[in-house]
């Protein structure tokens, strides 16, 4: 009998390449060439043995890098908001919220943050409580980006305000990026921006306190996940290369380390690079 209380003949948990299968990274056959490539780490240790057991409910495992989830009961949903829909599972005054997208799910899915009724875009839903909670958290500031039609003609002496720095009743804020997309038309302009912040309607704040007030929000990205081309009021799963991309950034930020800005421009860049992408993203999660 080992310390542990496992028999010599009975060793804990499972396979590790059976675990990563299970997980939709790829067949068992597969998976086996990543661990003797060394590409497979378990608990952040490198491992080149396929016989090597692990238990999903503890241990972390990494592809290249990016993390892999072995939970198969947790699911990873991506919606492009419509405007007029407030983020919210039930609104107590009948307005529309997010329980139409849900209730096609059996698991029970919770927003990640919010976007307010006015602002369309990309909101992730999840039953992944601990996840969740780490991305709200406003002490990891995960970073989004915004595009904006505002009113006037954006100069770049204004697009210097922003990311110089701004103040609000509730404090400054300055933006990571802001640049003019196109020329303005038409008396309006339109702006992206990228923040960390998840303050209050920050983005609408912000440009009205440069005397550009915003007609027209939405969201384009939220950390590592991009909206593409998902269209206004549709829902996705999440590819495993983008839960892997979440993963990354969430287990970095827990850790504490101070490599978590690192580690989310790692996951973008594992999201952006077409080569990495799986095209089934209804595969087993």
């Amino acid at each position: 009998m080992s310390a542990d209380g496992y028999s010599a003949d009975q060793p804990a948990g499972e396979r590790l390449q059976k675990v990563m299968a299970a997980a939709g990274v790829a067949s068992r056959r597969v998976c086996e060439d990543y661990i003797a490539q060394g590409r497979v780490t378990v608990n952040g240790e490198p491992v080149v043995e396929p016989g090597r057991r692990v238990d999903p409910a503890v241990d972390e495992v990494a592809l290249d890098g990016v993390a892999i989830q072995l939970d198969t009961t947790k699911r990873y949903v991506m919606l492009n908001k419509p405007t007029g829909v407030v983020s919210t599972m039930k609104d107590e005054s009948g307005r529309p919220d997010l329980r139409r997208y849900t209730d096609r799910y059996d698991e029970r899915l919770y927003n990640v943050g919010r976007l307010d009724a006015e602002t369309s875009g990309l909101l992730l839903l999840t039953n992944d409580g601990e996840l969740a909670n780490v991305l709200a958290h406003p002490r990891f500031g995960v970073e989004k980006t915004y595009i904006a039609k505002v009113r006037g003609s954006v100069t770049a002496p204004v697009l210097r305000r922003l990311k110089e720095g701004v103040e609000l009743d509730d404090g400054p804020i300055a933006a990571d990026a802001a640049r003019l997309l196109g020329k303005p038309v038409g008396g309006y302009s339109m702006v992206e921006l990228t923040l960390h912040s998840g303050r209050n309607r920050i983005v609408r704040r912000m440009l009205a306190a440069v005397d550009h007030p915003v007609v027209e929000l939405v969201r384009r990205s939220f950390g590592p996940l991009h909206l593409g081309t998902l269209a206004a009021g549709e829902v996705r799963d999440l590819t495993k290369v983008e839960r892997g991309a979440l993963l990354t950034l969430s287990r970095a930020a827990r850790s504490g380390s101070d490599a978590t800005d690192a580690a989310a421009a790692e996951a973008r860049a594992t999201v952006d690079d077409p080569d990495t992408l799986d095209t089934n993203p209804g595969a087993p999660r």
